[in-house]
């Protein structure tokens, strides 16, 4: 996947980030993981958040979707919206995830569309479907994030946690 592609979000999410002074791209841009696979945010909120991923080179030897690269999506969109449902005065930090693997892809583009299952003051968890071109599920995931407030270190410019 010779070119490196930076995971976008939609402008209404950079600039409600923007003015608490957090440059949200910077902070949680899937990392260089995210970005060597190809994962692209294309609606994210507390209530959705849709990805896409292509196959093209994240494939496993018989050269279908690699179930780890659907983790990836998944933990991504996941967390990405149980990030934006406990705002900047909380991170997100996965603590479960678990993924089944429904049917192979070998060509196209997946998308991930996370959905709450519970949103609490210190936890999260997301259903994500992942799907092929044809709308056909290729896996189901759900992932649990814990709450916790922002401390120092944590890549939050000092005084944009409320």
């Amino acid at each position: 996947m010779g070119e490196q592609q930076r995971t976008r979000f939609p402008q209404d999410v950079i600039d409600e980030y923007s003015a608490l002074g957090v440059d949200l791209v910077a902070l949680f841009s899937a990392g260089h993981l995210g970005t060597r696979m190809g994962v692209d945010v294309v609606e994210a909120s507390a209530e959705r958040v849709v990805g896409t991923m292509p196959v093209e080179g994240n494939t496993q030897p018989y050269g279908l979707l690699h179930g780890g690269a659907s983790a990836v999506l998944a933990e991504t969109l996941g967390s990405l919206g149980a990030m934006l449902h406990g705002g900047s005065s909380k991170i997100a930090v996965g603590v479960d995830l678990n993924c089944t693997h429904h049917r192979g892809v070998r060509s196209g583009l997946v998308t991930g569309v996370a959905t709450p299952v519970h949103r609490g003051r210190s936890t999260a968890t997301y259903e994500i479907v992942i799907s092929d071109e044809e709308g056909r599920r290729v896996c189901s995931a759900r992932l649990t994030c814990l709450l916790r407030d922002v401390k120092p270190g944590d890549g939050i410019p000092a005084g944009t946690a409320s």
